[in-house]
């Protein structure tokens, strides 16, 4: 292939990972998601008609996935320089490097594509599908992990593939959409070319087929959107999630602590509920650096409404320090702590302290917590609680399902301030909601505090940078879907044995 034609093709797949942001949360336009993975797809298939080079295919993936990541994760660079304190260009370099490194994994996509795409049309579009599953999948877990704009995240409600979401989860909503993606091309493709003399029917069938196929996916997972796989368990519960909209720049001073005390607690007593949440690190100190007298009354209010309020704050236990939940209230006192740590915000990894010297965050060097933690037994409901990031592992979630009746998540997203991570946030919250088949609370520090329902549409939420408390009735549900039994794994051996079955026809090819 000429070199001019790879620079346009390159060129063309970062504009396309750039525009792929508006698909996700705050803009919410799904269909841009199937529009970019198919437009993705054929630059792929232009470079494997013609050079089949794999090096080729991998610069057009990794162009795609750095325009995407570079648009839609810049919030990095502001939770490092604007809060973190890092110098500018320092920053700046970091989150180019960030985005280099999520770019991998769609390079090897487009890498494979080319080198396996001659299998026939129809079959390669499942190729296609299938590696872009796998890498969103392994993109969750090597380094620690960081799923973040998944392409199943833009097919939240109301798209009608978040159907699929309580099936197999974000990445089966991820192969759904990408399979819709290739198909638009596939159709659009040969309804460009001409018929050759005496084709026609063949072509009419070659449309018809696609065009089917999109059909049935779009309408399947319209379908099992009216389908509930899990029942109500228990009562309403009134809660009340608290937002004390703490600037991040001010948080940690010690002059301002007193500020915050009395933030929370008079937020709490204005808004009385049986169960009240506050934020992560909501109290910018340890729990014994509390003052017993401030915790006691709290706990006091909880008890005036025969219920609990669960509390975020950091706990310190000799050497070791943790990001939990504690609850005050009726009952005794518990706690969760985080058990999925953010690297490099609150823990250091090996040979990188460095790095976080010319950084100012604080408490970034957190133990975590031991995996397999209990539900919290609150007010007659079985609490799972996660800690901010930790909501962006699916797989993790189900580990409290399906003892756990309600999900709750405290966040403290101040760090990235005005920009498209609270809302980003939101839209991951969102899913888990859909793949566990419970009512997700968000209580935040700057926002989105949400309460989000079982079939992942926000009941309501706080305008983001206001204080207040939403307060709302809440219900609990038992049972499990079928991603809460099985996990990712069907998905992801659907996926491998696509791979596998093109390599085998590519081979008798």
């Amino acid at each position: 292939m000429p070199r001019k034609a790879l620079h346009w093709r390159v060129f063309g797949a970062l504009l396309l990972g750039a525009a792929g942001v508006f698909a996700f949360a705050p803009f919410a336009c799904f269909p841009v998601n199937w529009l970019t993975l198919g437009g993705l797809y054929a630059l792929l298939c232009a470079e494997a008609d013609g050079a089949r080079r794999a090096r080729c295919g991998a610069l057009i993936g990794a162009a795609f996935a750095f325009g995407l990541f570079l648009a839609g994760v810049s919030w990095v660079y502001v939770s490092l320089s604007v809060f973190g304190g890092m110098p500018a260009p320092l920053a700046g370099l970091a989150t180019l490097l960030f985005c280099v490194v999520l770019s991998i994994f769609p390079a090897l996509v487009g890498a494979l594509f080319v080198r396996l795409a001659s299998i026939g049309r129809l079959p390669r579009v499942l190729l296609f599908a299938a590696l872009w599953v796998l890498a969103e999948w392994a993109r969750s877990w090597v380094f620690t992990g960081f799923p973040w704009l998944a392409a199943g995240y833009s097919q939240v409600p109301p798209s009608p593939l978040a159907g699929y979401a309580p099936l197999l989860g974000v990445y089966g909503v991820s192969l759904a959409s990408a399979l819709v993606g290739a198909l638009l091309f596939e159709i659009a493709r040969r309804w460009r070319s001409p018929p050759a003399p005496g084709s026609a029917g063949r072509q009419s069938r070659w449309l018809t087929l696609p065009l089917l196929l999109i059909v049935l996916t779009i309408a399947g997972g319209a379908a099992l959107q009216e389908r509930r796989w899990t029942q109500k368990e228990g009562e309403t519960l009134r809660v009340a999630l608290l937002q004390g909209n703490v600037p991040q720049e001010i948080k940690w001073r010690p002059e301002r602590f007193v500020d915050s005390l009395r933030t929370y607690y008079r937020l709490a007593q204005e808004n009385p509920a049986r169960l009240t949440v506050l934020p992560e690190t909501a109290l910018p100190a340890f729990l014994d650096q509390v003052p017993a007298a401030y915790l006691d009354e709290l706990r006091k209010l909880a008890r005036r409404q025969e219920g609990e309020l669960l509390l975020g704050i950091a706990v310190a236990e000799g050497r070791r320090y943790f990001n939990s939940a504690v609850t005050l209230g009726v009952a005794e006192s518990q706690r969760y702590s985080k058990r999925h740590l953010v690297p490099f915000g609150e823990f250091v990894p090996p040979g990188f302290a460095w790095f976080m010297a010319m950084a100012n965050i604080p408490m970034s060097d957190f133990t975590a917590g031991s995996p397999g933690q209990a539900p919290l037994d609150l007010v007659g409901q079985k609490v799972a609680v996660n800690i901010c990031y930790e909501d962006a592992f699916g797989e993790e979630i189900i580990d409290a399902l399906p003892a756990a009746t309600l999900l709750v998540n405290i966040s403290n997203v101040a760090w990235f301030g005005d920009s498209l991570a609270p809302a980003q946030h939101l839209q991951i919250a969102q899913m888990r909601a859909l793949e566990s088949g419970r009512m997700m609370l968000r209580a935040t520090n700057t926002g989105m505090t949400a309460i989000i329902d079982v079939d992942g549409r926000v009941r309501s939420r706080l305008p983001p940078f206001t204080r207040g408390a939403l307060v709302d009735e809440v219900q609990g549900y038992a049972g499990a879907t079928p991603y809460v039994r099985w996990g990712n794994w069907p998905v992801i051996a659907m996926a491998l044995l696509l791979v596998l079955l093109s390599i085998g026809k590519r081979q008798r090819r």
